[in-house]
């Protein structure tokens, strides 16, 4: 957006666990420097068990800030900052504040959530479509659909851009060893390319009648939908989710109950 962005993020605890210390040590230095201390560890040059014990001090300390939200941010932040800054020829302060995070409790809110931000810049009248809303995941997701159509017989479709690494979509293939978002992409994309019409009146074409399926599937009426889909980043705060996963949060997080519950509450 012109002076904000929004992510959603999945961050796999289990895998981030089950990484080799060479793994994570590989990972955290195509951003930073390598200690001297880790260098000798990893090339097995350590005298002492002491220095080992050092050295895995810090890489232990390396594999919580790769699953660290807040760590992200401060890196992702950092980067944009020191760029814009540069574009502009000036220095300080970039940032009016520190971000924001939600707490994704189910696939309801998850679905909610990512269709509020792809149809962000629809809202704001930045683009006129989902398929030309560039920097939103639904944009990605469509491009190859999109170059298909332009490729020579000899090409692919994914030899003609950049695929970036977002979460799939893996419909009703759901196994205990498959991660994603388990629902289709196209009953996805037809969600959010229904919500923008409806959303933004002025936008070529007619409304469609035909809820889509996954609305069926998630047990959202049109009304309830819309309302969610319209104001999801300024009316919900902390968490969202069902009643019983709400519950659930506040006792993992060490709360007796979430905030204004009754409005988080995802029917």
């Amino acid at each position: 957006m012109s002076n904000h962005y929004h992510l959603v993020l999945h961050i796999d605890e289990q895998h981030n666990e089950s990484l080799t210390h060479e793994e994570v040590c590989e990972r955290w230095c195509q951003l930073y420097s390598t200690p001297v201390l880790v260098e000798r560890w990893q090339n097995e040059q350590t005298t002492s068990e002491a220095e080992n014990k050092a050295a895995l001090t810090i890489i232990n300390g390396w594999r919580g800030r790769l699953a660290d939200i807040s760590w992200f941010m401060r890196c992702l932040n950092e980067f944009i900052a020191r760029k814009a800054n540069k574009e502009d020829e000036c220095s300080g302060r970039f940032w009016e504040g520190r971000f924001k995070s939600q707490a994704l409790l189910d696939e309801d809110a998850l679905l909610t959530c990512m269709a509020y931000v792809d149809l962000n810049p629809i809202r704001a009248k930045m683009a006129a479509s989902v398929e030309t809303s560039e920097y939103t995941s639904a944009y990605e997701r469509l491009l190859p659909c999109k170059k298909a159509g332009v490729a020579q017989p000899q090409e692919k479709p994914s030899d003609l851009y950049d695929k970036k690494p977002l979460f799939g979509f893996i419909g009703d293939e759901i196994q205990n060893d498959t991660q994603g978002i388990p629902f289709s992409l196209l009953d996805y994309i037809e969600l959010v390319d229904w919500s923008g019409r409806i959303i933004r009146e002025d936008k070529r074409g007619a409304i469609s009648s035909q809820r889509p399926r996954i609305l069926s599937t998630l047990g959202l009426d049109n009304d309830t939908w819309l309302s969610l889909a319209s104001s999801f980043g300024k009316d919900y705060h902390g968490a969202v989710g069902s009643l019983e996963a709400l519950a659930a949060y506040a006792g993992n997080t060490g709360k007796r109950w979430i905030a204004s519950k009754n409005q988080l509450r995802l029917h």
